[in-house]
């Protein structure tokens, strides 16, 4: 079972694992756009926040991140209890997950990719994100590999577009050179006119050395 919440400004969804054992789901079965929280240094639930294709941690509204940081702190044990406590979250293809780990146990492939911030107790957030949440029991492994499926495909239509753009390019490339190519000759030429008109200029000039 997930559960899945509305954040305040209604553009994104945040889920959960009911306990720790769908947590290691949903470590294994994330998609590239999720970015993870957790309570720092205490155990808490795994919220995930799953952000709009090409967005980064730092597209993340002020509202939404804290829509996350409170809902994860009330969904820690210890946490919910303290006053304040910290939230470290990063990206999912950050997490590293090794079989010597405990279940919900995660490290980081790049730590200095994490990111730490402190969050005060917020009731009233945390009520209004309740309020919104929905159970789902999704296969998430379907759901995944048709979302890897997608990004192949717009990947490779990329692709194709970036080498029409080159071969184009390319092509603008020669036709330049070729232009410019034909202005050298055409402008480094003598025109018959010319020829002749020095050649009857010449002609002249020797008659009349002759004469003299």
């Amino acid at each position: 079972m997930v559960f899945y919440f509305k954040t305040r400004c209604g553009q994104y969804t945040i889920y959960m694992g009911k306990d720790k054992y769908e947590n290691e789901d949903l470590i294994k079965y994330g998609h590239p756009e999720d970015c993870w929280f957790h309570v720092d240094d205490l155990s808490s639930a795994h919220v995930y926040l799953r952000l709009h294709a090409g967005q980064t941690m730092d597209d993340i509204p002020e509202d939404c991140l804290t829509d996350c940081c409170s809902l994860v702190k009330a969904n820690s044990i210890q946490g919910c209890k303290k006053s304040e406590v910290y939230i470290v979250y990063t990206r999912w293809k950050n997490l590293k997950k090794t079989a010597s780990m405990v279940d919900g146990q995660v490290g980081f492939h790049r730590p200095e990719n994490v990111r730490r911030c402190k969050i005060a107790k917020n009731n009233t957030i945390v009520r209004q994100l309740e309020k919104s949440k929905e159970e789902l029991h999704p296969d998430l492994a379907q759901e995944q590999q048709a979302r890897m499926r997608e990004i192949q495909k717009q990947n490779k239509v990329q692709r194709i577009l970036d080498q029409k753009k080159k071969k184009m390019e390319e092509l603008e490339r020669k036709r330049e050179k070729e232009e410019r190519s034909y202005d050298r000759i055409v402008g480094g030429e003598t025109s018959v006119s010319d020829m002749n008109g020095t050649a009857d200029a010449t002609a002249a000039e020797d008659y009349e050395d002759d004469f003299m």
